[in-house]
């Protein structure tokens, strides 16, 4: 009598999204433009012209980002908080301010009262992924 042994697969940690999807409105030459270089091999498609076009101008403007990071003491890329951390902050009886370029994550299981008593301010340049209830009760406190 053989017993089966069956393994039970554990669902893959939850991973924030690489890329976030813009709209923009461009011209009918600026389109035309890029579709001739699209056309031309230049450019794989519109979407790769873009980015790099975006990425050229950060390039171009990285040393004022990188000094108003430093002056404004804002992280840069992804800031998780989680329901851990908060407790801790309203344990010491501290309140955090947020300052993020990025993405910044809140938690699905941060109540909103923990982040009410916990968050003074929350500044994000970029993305906020936050459940809606912790979203209405920091309205007045993100900028």
């Amino acid at each position: 009598m053989d017993a089966k042994m069956t393994k039970t697969a554990l669902p893959a940690p939850a991973r924030p999204p690489e890329s976030e999807k813009i709209t923009i409105n461009l011209g009918f030459v600026d389109l035309g433009q890029i579709d001739l270089l699209v056309r031309e091999g230049f450019y794989s498609n519109r979407s790769d012209f873009i980015r790099t076009a975006i990425r050229n101008q950060i390039e171009r403007h990285a040393e004022t980002v990188r000094q108003i990071v430093i002056r404004k003491s804002v992280e840069l890329g992804l800031r998780h908080i989680t329901r851990e951390e908060l407790l801790k902050v309203q344990a010491a009886g501290q309140m955090l301010d947020i300052r993020v370029l990025g993405l910044a994550v809140i938690a699905q299981d941060v109540p909103a009262d923990l982040a009410r008593e916990t968050i003074s301010a929350l500044s994000v340049l970029g993305t906020l992924k936050a459940p809606d209830a912790v979203k209405a009760a920091l309205a007045d406190r993100i900028s």
